[in-house]
């Protein structure tokens, strides 16, 4: 408890994703799209705290492990070890090890999104206006769950091709 907070887990979970007009986030496991600016924003909020994803989106990231997070790796393999990174085979094992007083952010794929959505009480979502051809999907926000608190269009970049928007997310009280 933070603040007279009460975190669903118990730990401080904020889901961070970039997410496209039919919710597709990424195809053959890469990203859609390079935005610069959704990329430093990413490592802004990130930078100094914990950080939780599959396996699969580790192994599609540039550098490993990324730099001044504590990067937790969840895997199905029950042996195995990632260097500089906390490994587990579970979301309850996962939320174990996030930091009960910071921020913890789940960072990808599909499968920890749905996971994790249930239990998280924010969302930073990069809205992209536009629809990709995509083999990996975020699950659909309910209206009735969520409520956008903050939404901020991002610098335009022509060379894009596309628009889009910052939005931060709590869970609605029921």
């Amino acid at each position: 408890m933070k603040d007279g907070k009460k975190w669903i887990s118990g730990k401080p979970l904020a889901i961070i994703v970039a997410i496209a007009e039919n919710y597709a986030i990424g195809l053959n496991n890469r990203l859609l799209w390079h935005i610069s600016d959704d990329l430093k924003r990413f490592k802004k909020l990130t930078e100094g705290h914990t950080v939780v994803m599959g396996k699969k989106t580790y192994e599609s990231l540039p550098v490993r492990p990324l730099k001044n997070r504590r990067n937790i790796v969840i895997t199905d393999s029950p042996e195995e070890k990632i260097e500089g990174c906390l490994t587990v085979h579970s979301v309850e094992e996962a939320i174990s090890l996030c930091d009960p007083y910071k921020m913890n952010f789940i960072i990808g794929g599909a499968s920890i999104y749905r996971q994790f959505l249930p239990l998280a009480d924010m969302l930073y979502l990069t809205r992209v206006h536009k629809s990709f051809h995509a083999d990996t999907f975020f699950p659909e926000i309910s209206a009735e769950d969520w409520q956008c608190v903050s939404s901020e269009p991002g610098p335009e970049d022509p060379p894009l091709g596309f628009a889009y928007t910052y939005e931060i997310y709590t869970r609605t009280d029921k």
